[in-house]
């Protein structure tokens, strides 16, 4: 049984190595779209469950896993670059949830709050665009026609 210390430094190094394949080293267009949320060490180092999420539709989640499988081999050729282990944990491609969850949430939301507006009578406005906001007061503040003289 690993020290938990050793566990959780282990599972960053996994997860920073994956994703820096992903974003760099593979060839394969369909990387781009694949983020590791977590990795999941068992107690005696020997698998290794990585999380991930997809962006896009269920097909592309179904090449992502595809594509994961296909280059599992050249990943933990990778992993053993860096990892000081006597062995190299199996990978296991788990897809997180918590991302298609949590927009199914916000869709939800989204439409409650349009359907409590239109009984009220009220119009409903999307919200703008998070850096949209914050240009707008960046420009109203450099404005120098606004300013007293």
């Amino acid at each position: 049984m690993a020290n938990p210390r050793t566990v959780a430094r282990l599972e960053v190094q996994i997860q920073r190595r994956i994703a820096h394949c992903l974003q760099f080293e593979l060839a394969d267009p369909r990387s781009s779209f694949i983020t590791i949320q977590r990795i999941e060490l068992n107690s005696d180092l020997s698998t290794a469950k990585a999380h991930y999420s997809v962006l896009g539709s269920e097909a592309d989640r179904s090449k992502a896993k595809h594509m994961l499988e296909h280059a599992n081999g050249f990943i933990r050729k990778q992993m053993g670059s860096i990892l000081r282990t006597r062995s190299i944990p199996q990978l296991r491609w788990v897809y997180d949830e918590s991302i298609a969850g949590a927009e199914a949430m916000e869709d939800l939301l989204e439409r409650t709050m349009r359907r409590d507006a239109e009984i009220r009578g009220e119009a409903v406005q999307p919200p703008p665009p998070p850096g949209e906001a914050s240009d707008e007061a960046e420009e109203a503040e450099d404005d120098p026609s606004d300013e007293e003289e």
